[in-house]
């Protein structure tokens, strides 16, 4: 009985420790909120994933702010268990601000 109690305490303590590192990696990604390009011109984060999703929001972002305005950013999906079994890339929208 001991044996089965220590085995089950492991998975409790890694179930634990991934949903941990999936909250750091989630607050990380919440606190990118805005960027300047080399011209000087301030973007702002409007999306963050991938899949059918990303397809959905970014068509409707380039037809309300225009193509030239919407930029995608390709990010690192290791970390969000989903994305990294489905093989699947993850991505920033970024909206570029008026002047």
């Amino acid at each position: 009985m001991k044996n089965e109690e220590y085995y089950i305490s492991i998975g409790v303590v890694r179930f634990l420790a991934q949903n941990e590192k999936i909250r750091e990696l989630i607050a990380r990604e919440e606190s990118v909120r805005e960027r300047i390009d080399k011209k000087g011109e301030k973007w702002t984060k409007k999306y963050f994933g991938g899949g059918a999703h990303f397809l959905n929001w970014l068509e409707q972002y380039k037809e309300v702010y225009g193509e030239k305005n919407v930029e995608i950013e390709e990010i690192d999906s290791r970390g969000f268990g989903c994305f990294e079994r489905g093989n699947e890339k993850m991505y920033r929208i970024w909206v570029k601000e008026k002047k």
